[in-house]
């Protein structure tokens, strides 16, 4: 959507294609956009509708993102005969994402990539370990796979007269804040457990933005550990500038990540951050290192300990701000146009 709007001001007309005409964003989309519903019911009954929108369409560029709509969409465009270029974007390393669904599912990936993927005219990876991860998966070769970073850093400022989030008003030393789906990848367990190692004299408290089926259990977890009045859980939020504003501290324990909007949305606030190394945004980022700290994934000492180090330590904002400026929209919306269009002005 924040690409929809910059390339809006760039007099490129944007239409989104979807599915199903839902989804929380809905709302938010800008009023000269164009949305079409394909009325499908799951993503793998979208191809027909899809291909009957594109021969009609007279759209310069389509962009699929995600996949099996990136394999979807090449056959589509293929049936349709559509003119257009046609781009698809990958957004997770799909052999970890899948690798428990089996064999069949394997084989099905690694095969569906195979043959659909020479069908676009353009492929992209959120980084260059998805890339690498593309390319494996589907034989072919590295070259053919671009990476283009999340337009993640929105030059977002402090807003004139901005209060501090009611629930973190009251927090008795340092906040750390996480941000993410509560879903088992995220790994909001080994962060609480790593939390709870941290010694009570910091008084920190511990905020975790986000909503999804894990609630229940992480509450759970924060009540066993005596945590329940120190890790908030005040569920999604559309803006969570402010709590970054109000924290000390940004941390991501996941098992996996494609790219990591959280750790550019961190830095853009000169939050520092402590992550896991995990596969394959946050190094990428964190330039190994060099702007946040990184521990090893699934070690719940090794992420208290960062977090100890981190809050004893005075950090560079301006650094960690100037980091995140390499992940602004305005330069990313201009690498995806430079990719996508020459002349050409709509895109869907």
């Amino acid at each position: 959507m924040n690409l929809a709007k910059a390339w809006g001001r760039e007099g490129v007309s944007v239409e989104f294609v979807l599915c199903r005409n839902e989804g929380e964003l809905i709302s938010d989309l800008p009023p000269d956009v164009k949305v079409t519903d394909l009325g499908a019911a799951r993503m793998r009954s979208a191809l027909l509708p899809l291909a009957r929108y594109l021969r009609n369409s007279r759209a310069d560029v389509i962009l699929a993102a995600m996949w099996p709509l990136t394999v979807i969409v090449p056959v589509a465009a293929r049936i349709a005969g559509f003119k257009g270029q046609v781009v698809v974007s990958e957004h997770s390393p799909l052999s970890i994402a899948f690798k428990d669904r089996g064999r069949m599912h394997n084989i099905a990936l690694r095969l569906s990539m195979r043959l659909a993927y020479p069908l676009a005219n353009q492929r992209i990876g959120v980084s260059r370990g998805v890339a690498d991860d593309l390319a494996s998966l589907s034989g072919l070769p590295r070259s053919n796979f671009r990476v283009i970073y999340n337009p993640a850093a929105l030059g977002v400022s402090l807003g004139v007269g901005e209060q501090t989030p009611d629930l973190l008003a009251g927090a008795p030393g340092p906040v750390i804040i996480s941000v993410g789906t509560l879903k088992r990848v995220k790994r909001f367990d080994l962060l609480i457990r790593a939390f709870s190692e941290i010694p009570s004299h910091f008084r920190v408290t511990l905020c975790i933005l986000g909503e999804g089926n894990e609630r229940a259990a992480l509450e759970q977890l924060a009540t066993s550990l005596g945590l329940q009045d120190r890790v908030l859980l005040p569920g999604f939020v559309t803006d969570p500038g402010p709590w970054y504003r109000a924290a000390s501290l940004f941390a991501l324990a996941s098992d996996y990540e494609g790219f990591g909007n959280v750790i550019v949305e961190a830095l853009e606030q000169g939050l520092p951050v402590v992550s896991t190394d995990c596969p394959s945004g946050p190094h990428e980022i964190l330039c190994d290192g060099k702007y946040g700290r990184l521990v090893p994934v699934g070690n719940a000492a090794a992420l208290s300990d960062s977090l100890v180090a981190a809050l004893q330590e005075k950090p560079d904002r301006e650094l960690l701000k100037s980091r995140a400026r390499d992940f602004s929209l305005d330069k990313i919306s201009r690498e995806y146009l430079s990719l996508m269009l020459t002349s050409k002005r709509s895109m869907t």
